[in-house]
């Protein structure tokens, strides 16, 4: 693969542009997905955070559903940030009516499981994958996974437990919003799988 892996973001709604920036600045080169042709010229996709179910509505008008299945399914490398996380879950609680996801990741998650916008917080999180220092992680009307299958890593868990950063093979997910805070780690973490994939 050239020095400058192919990778999308999911742009059908949230903080896209968060994500375009900090790929870009690791020497990505950023294509924003919106269509399946689009989806299929990549190597790499990130989930962005906002609203999961918005995006799943939105994923299903634009006809990005299947193709997005099919991609995970298929191998393709996934980074999912809150709702991103949500949209990479085989099971959802307290989703609204119909509400489905991509799946890829054997988690059950909970949305909103830390209350509302006024309950959002920031906290330091140890991640070992990524060494030191801790990761400054801000969450924003987070989900937590409530229950993780044998083939989940958890990357990531509060003071508490809670689990709040998965990995299962190439697709990985955080409850919080790792590119609002400026660390990067995360997405380089993400690319070198699209490397290694490739």
């Amino acid at each position: 693969m050239a020095s400058s892996p192919r990778v999308g973001v999911l742009a059908l709604q949230g903080d896209v542009r968060e994500h375009a920036r900090v790929l870009a600045d690791l020497g990505a080169d950023v294509v924003l997905v919106r269509r399946p042709a689009e989806l299929a010229g990549v190597d790499g996709l990130v989930l962005p955070g906002g609203e999961s179910s918005v995006i799943d509505k939105l994923s299903r008008a634009f006809g990005m559903r299947d193709p997005i299945r099919d991609a995970i399914a298929g191998g393709m490398p996934v980074f999912g940030t809150c709702a991103g996380l949500i949209l990479l879950a085989d099971r959802i609680l307290d989703g609204i009516p119909g509400q489905e996801s991509f799946g890829g990741l054997d988690i059950t998650v909970r949305r909103n499981a830390f209350g509302g916008q006024v309950e959002s917080f920031e906290t330091d999180l140890d991640v070992p994958v990524l060494g030191a220092p801790a990761v400054r992680a801000a969450f924003i009307r987070a989900p937590v996974v409530e229950e993780s299958g044998p083939d989940v890593e958890v990357l990531a868990a509060l003071a508490d437990d809670r689990i709040v950063a998965v990995r299962r093979g190439p697709v990985m997910g955080t409850s919080f919003h790792p590119e609002t805070a400026g660390e990067t780690r995360f997405h380089a973490l993400f690319l070198e799988s699209v490397r290694t994939r490739a």
